[in-house]
Order: C-alpha cells, then structure tokens, then sequence
C-alpha cells in the first residue's frame, strides 16, 4: 500500500515516529523517499475531490514541504480509517498526532486497487523492493500469507 507523510508532520519533526508506528506493527517497509509533490501529480491523485470546494486548498497544503512516500506490505496492510484526526480513535496514527480532516498526518490508500494505481504513480518499479525481513516467521502464522 501506499502512505504519503504529509507536510504537517514533515512540519512537526514527527516523520521518524510515524514510520515507526509502521515498522513496530510488522510492516515491511518496501520504497521510501522524499519527494516534492506538484500541482500536476496532486490534481491526478485528488482528482476524485476535483468538484469540492476545498480542493485547491488541498493541494496547496500539500505542497508546503516535500513528502515522505512509503510502500508498505504486509497482511491487511491497506485499512481505512476515520479521515479525520479528532473523530479517530486513540491509539490510531490520526487519533495520536491531528486534530484535522487536512492536517490528518498521513495519506493512506483506501484500498488494494487505489493502492496498485496509487503506488505507480509515487514509485518506479525499481523503488520497490523485495526481501524477507528476518522477522517475517515471528509476524504471521504459516497460514496468513
């Protein structure tokens, strides 16, 4: 799946904790970088808000300061959500970090088919990687994958 680090926490110096979150819960983290965002790639991966009032707003916040772009893998890796960060539960990245339906920390693809469209168009094929974490055994059971 995909998950862009927003200029909110790229802002907040909290980059290194949310990824964190990530590794801790038994995601491999398989393509990383920082990249800026411009208003050419944003219109096409917000073009679903395309007719909302705060879509330009939108793509102006996430033009403030580069991103983190993550692909991530794992069993049930794709997950939605609450959008925004005060109706999130506690313990969730969203619920700990924001208070906002923008400033809501990450982007997170909604599902394995936004995912595959999503990851292409953040990665090239060679920014993904394939290894087995050492811990791959500890995080599943022989069945779950």
């Amino acid at each position: 799946t995909l998950v862009l680090l927003k200029p909110c926490t790229v802002q907040r110096a909290l980059m290194g904790e949310i990824l964190s979150r990530f590794e801790k819960k038994g995601l491999r983290v398989c393509g990383l970088k920082m990249m800026q965002l411009t208003d050419e790639v944003l219109s096409e991966h917000y073009a679903h808000l395309a007719g909302k009032e705060f879509f330009q707003r939108v793509k102006d916040s996430m033009m403030v300061t580069p991103v983190v772009a993550i692909a991530l893998e794992g069993v049930g890796a794709v997950e939605a959500g609450p959008t925004t960060g005060r109706k999130a539960p506690a313990g969730t990245i969203r619920g700990d970090y924001s208070m906002s339906f923008q400033e809501n920390i990450v982007h997170a693809s909604d599902s394995l088919e936004t995912a595959a469209v999503e990851l292409k168009r953040f990665f090239r094929d060679e920014e993904i990687f394939e290894y087995r974490p050492a811990t791959f055994d500890f995080l599943y059971a022989n069945d779950e994958f």
